[in-house]
């Protein structure tokens, strides 16, 4: 590895490319809600392979048991954490 190189660790990788992907395991769309849980109104979707960024907060919601994401990127809103892996 050259000398001006620099391996990148897993925070500076997921800023380099965009933060987090929507992973739903099918081809459809992952719901974006106005708040963490199911029980928030839906404002919008994202397609499966969607790069979004996290703000780095996290709600356990324990009337669904799913753990929320906050994004901020391409709309803000609320992702499940099961959406979101690569």
């Amino acid at each position: 590895m050259s000398e001006n190189l620099k391996a990148l660790n897993l925070d500076e990788l997921e800023n380099a490319t965009g933060g987090e992907i929507v992973n739903t395991g099918s081809s459809q769309n992952a719901v974006v809600r106005s708040g963490p849980g199911k029980g928030f109104p839906q404002i919008g979707s994202l397609k499966n392979g969607t790069r979004v960024v996290t703000t780095g907060e996290s709600v356990d919601n324990f009337d669904d048991g799913r753990t929320w994401y906050e994004i901020s990127s391409p709309l803000y809103g609320w992702i499940a954490g099961s959406l979101i892996g690569y």
